[in-house]
């Protein structure tokens, strides 16, 4: 309960001083991405060959499903669960993408 506590105070802590954007790009630059690999951009370059910067949908999709078990879950060819996952992250890209945010998040 202890470790629980500690970090529900951080993360109130780390939501005063920081917007919601830092924190995403915060976390984003420090995930495991794989053995050895720490950070989306490094993880892209890994799996993909390219910067993040370049990421197709279902590329940024496939990332974001194997998070936060990349070790385990599979980026390039993904299946079962992570495939799913990704299909799904991947359509709520689109809808963003065409009808905006709020539609995604609102559904």
């Amino acid at each position: 309960f202890f470790r629980k506590g500690l970090e529900a105070w951080f993360t109130l802590l780390i939501e005063s001083v920081w917007g919601k954007r830092r924190i995403m790009e915060v976390y984003l630059n420090v995930a495991e991405t794989g053995i050895g690999t720490y950070g989306v951009e490094a993880g892209s370059e890994r799996y993909f060959k390219h910067s993040a910067a370049r990421f197709s949908r279902s590329e940024a999709a496939r990332m974001a499903a194997a998070l936060p078990l990349p070790k385990k879950r599979g980026v390039v060819n993904p299946t079962g669960f992570t495939r799913r996952y990704g299909n799904t992250i991947a359509a709520r890209i689109g809808i963003v993408r065409r009808d905006g945010l709020d539609s995604c998040v609102y559904d």
